[in-house]
């Protein structure tokens, strides 16, 4: 069970959602939601994180919009207003409450110091530019929306960078695919791995499309990046 702390800001506050691990000492992770806000789903993943050692914060990326957001994936209602928060979300604005909650981290009693970035859809774009973007020491992005618009700025990469693409993935077309693995591929701070049949958030516990085998080998993939690259 975690808790939930205020990240203050020039331009505001807003909530995160932290899990500690059980060292008093642990490198930090900060868990980049999907579209339906800091849900039960994002909170089991902090949680799951902080279980295997890592202190996690999991920020509301939404708060500029509407504080506080909760939903699932289970009605047809709630995907609506997740698309409607999604589409008037401001990527440029989120990374930057990233890169506060990156900064909060990484002054927490209880941090080493170093901190990490996992991101899931639109958190999965989030961790790609947290990145380039950011301080962040090393990144994850699950089937990150829209990350194909953005390759240029992998020559700002200097940490490593892991992401994970699911081929049949509804919301990533196989032309954006083929655009993010052959502008990435070759780049020595970047690991790619794609996971064949498998559609958009595969990883999601309880969603249409989990897989729970290619999510634990997601999950080994992820943990194995962040022990070498975090300590």
């Amino acid at each position: 069970m975690g808790e939930t702390v205020t990240i203050r800001t020039p331009d505001g506050e807003f909530a995160a959602y932290v899990a500690r691990p059980a060292a008093d000492k642990a490198p930090a992770v900060v868990v980049i939601q999907e579209i339906f806000g800091v849900n039960a789903v994002m909170r089991q993943t902090a949680d799951d994180f902080a279980a295997e050692g890592y202190l996690a914060v999991c920020p509301d990326l939404f708060w500029r919009i509407e504080p506080g957001i909760d939903i699932t994936d289970q009605s047809e209602a709630e995907w609506k207003k997740a698309f409607e928060l999604y589409n008037a979300f401001d990527v440029d604005l989120g990374v930057k409450d990233i890169a506060a909650a990156i900064a909060f981290a990484r002054a927490d009693k209880g941090s080493t110091g170093k901190v990490g970035s996992v991101g899931f859809c639109l958190g999965g774009l989030l961790a790609f530019l947290s990145a380039t973007r950011t301080d962040v020491d090393a990144a994850v992005g699950y089937y990150g929306v829209g990350i194909e618009r953005h390759v240029g700025e992998a020559e700002n990469l200097e940490d490593p960078l892991l992401l994970h693409i699911a081929e049949e993935d509804q919301f990533v077309p196989k032309e954006a695919q083929a655009l993010i693995i052959a502008a990435l591929k070759n780049h020595r701070q970047v690991q790619i791995f794609t996971y064949p049949g498998r559609d958009h958030a595969f990883a999601r516990k309880g969603g249409e499309h989990y897989d729970a085998a290619d999510a634990a080998l997601a999950r080994t993939r992820t943990l194995a990046h962040f022990k070498k690259a975090l300590g």
